[in-house]
């Protein structure tokens, strides 16, 4: 009972850092046009993180609950994950890297547990394909935004300027709430799919000693058409919590990533902004749908260059790009090692 609630513990604070390591995703773009100052920013973006409880369901949390066997599970393996996958994040805040805390939590979840049981416990088919999203959320918010923004530039060719911009500084309030509302129910759900994967291990030790599991603890998993087991119901202070970690996350904000999303790219407008934020917003949803876990870091990003490059290619600032990439790209395998390292520490140390 001490190690669940400690990884309880240790789930709500990853998820607090990711909120205001990923605060950047929500808020860089509405901050650098000044349609909103950073306060107004983040308690915007915190509103609509907690609004995506009423929206989603638990796909998301089930993929990511499922990147491990349920055999190579345990409280010391899940624990590991999350200290490696909150050392990485706090490591990469630090220096203004704009990495992937999705990412970083199914590293670690997976490094700690190939540390316990080997490479074979990885579900290989769900862990693929996380891993290619890395490159294709970026790519289909970089194609979505540049078809927008080609859109509404053929629509609004002989508006106004100033007349536009206004219009676009109160469009992107909207566009920025349902980017929020994405990135809240895409990284909510897969602490939420760390935390049930917890409360499994707990139950299946509970049946062990014939003692009945109590509510609060309890996961429903459901057959779907294929005869694959999904997690269908999950207790509600679970959300409940997730949610509000992360919305309080997200006020706490997250100023050298906003830097680098909002600035550091390319130069972004209101016009621009509403192009990006809606093709996040549409990449994630759609993500969500299917349970893919993906990176909000990577759709945001890859939805600016889009925007960027709708007006000339050397508009977005490609070093940095390049920089950014190496970082998505080595994010998972580092963070494998993390918690591959952290769990053989707790093995050494007797936890």
């Amino acid at each position: 009972m001490t190690l669940l609630v400690i990884l309880i513990i240790l789930a709500l604070i990853f998820d607090l850092i990711n909120g205001f390591h990923d605060a950047a995703n929500s808020i860089a773009t509405i901050v650098s046009t000044k349609v909103l100052s950073p306060f107004q920013a983040v308690i915007w973006a915190a509103f609509f993180n907690i609004v995506a409880f009423w929206i989603f369901d638990l796909k998301v949390a089930d993929t990511v609950a499922k990147i491990v066997n349920s055999d190579a599970i345990n409280f010391q393996v899940i624990c590991a994950g999350l200290v490696a996958a909150i050392s990485w994040n706090l490591l990469t805040w630090w220096f203004g890297i704009p990495s992937s805390s999705s990412h970083t939590l199914i590293g670690g979840f997976a490094g700690a547990a190939i540390a316990y049981a080997g490479f074979g416990v990885v579900n290989q088919e769900k862990i693929l394909i996380t891993f290619a999203f890395i490159f294709l959320a970026p790519i289909i918010g970089m194609l979505i935004a540049a078809i927008i923004s080609t859109i509404i530039m053929h629509i609004c060719r002989r508006t106004n300027p100033a007349k536009a911009d206004r219009w676009f500084r109160k469009l992107q309030l909207v566009s920025s709430g349902l980017f929020s509302i994405g990135h809240g129910g895409n990284d909510a759900q897969k602490v939420m799919g760390i935390i049930a994967a917890g409360l499994m291990v707990y139950a299946a030790k509970l049946h062990a000693a014939g003692l009945p599991v109590p509510d609060w603890a309890s996961v429903v998993q459901v057959a779907d058409a294929h005869g694959k087991m999904g997690i269908k119901h999950i207790p509600n202070w679970i959300p409940m919590a997730c949610y509000s970690a992360i919305g309080i996350g997200t006020m706490m904000g997250g100023w050298k990533i906003v830097k680098t999303m909002g600035t550091r790219i390319t130069k972004v407008t209101p016009f621009e902004g509403v192009s990006a934020e809606t093709s996040g917003a549409i990449t994630l949803f759609l993500t969500e749908r299917l349970g893919i876990p993906v990176s909000t870091t990577h759709t945001i990003t890859g939805s600016i260059i889009g925007v960027g490059i709708t007006k000339r290619i050397s508009a977005v600032r490609w070093g940095v790009t390049i920089n950014l990439m190496w970082a998505w790209v080595l994010t998972i395998p580092v963070s494998g090692l993390l918690g591959a390292f952290v769990y053989w520490i707790f093995k050494i140390c007797g936890v």
